[in-house]
């Protein structure tokens, strides 16, 4: 498995400390958008602020995680990311728009949370979710096509 080689493991913890900060902007831009600013929908809220962390996971697998990557044009690689996470965005939007409603359900029955508190839990719990699962996707897709232009031992 790739994991297991020394070097792959630390890209893998390099991407997933990069997709933390990624998240902390799906997260933080979701939670504008959605409670405190429009309140837009979740899935509107949720693709918005996916677009907001990937611009920034870009910028920082290309320069940090996989930094002997550059030999392909920067927009080259941008895009080759981009089409990744848009199927990204294909598994996401599902999960966003099945996942909560059940799940705001079982919050207000399980928890007798007043309903904008558990609206607040529900979608931050769904995102997580999401987050998660693409996070795997987006891995093992731009680690073998986005990134295969570095050599597995360098």
């Amino acid at each position: 498995m790739i994991l297991k080689q020394g070097k792959e493991r630390k890209r893998f913890i390099k991407f997933a400390f990069v997709g933390a900060i990624g998240a902390v902007i799906d997260f933080g831009v979701m939670n504008i958008l959605s409670h405190w600013v429009w309140q837009l929908p979740l899935v509107a809220a949720g693709t918005i602020s996916f677009l907001c962390a990937v611009i920034s996971n870009f910028t920082w697998n290309r320069y940090w995680t996989y930094p002997e990557s550059r030999s392909r044009p920067l927009l080259s690689q941008l895009g080759m990311f981009f089409l990744v996470n848009a199927a990204g965005v294909l598994i996401r939007i599902p999960i966003l728009h099945y996942a909560e409603p059940p799940l705001l359900v079982f919050v207000e029955n399980t928890f007798h949370a007043a309903h904008l508190t558990a609206e607040f839990i529900a979608k931050n719990f769904t995102l997580a979710a999401a987050v998660g699962i693409v996070m795997m996707w987006n891995f093992f897709i731009n680690r073998y096509w986005t990134y295969n232009d570095i050599d597995d031992e360098s």
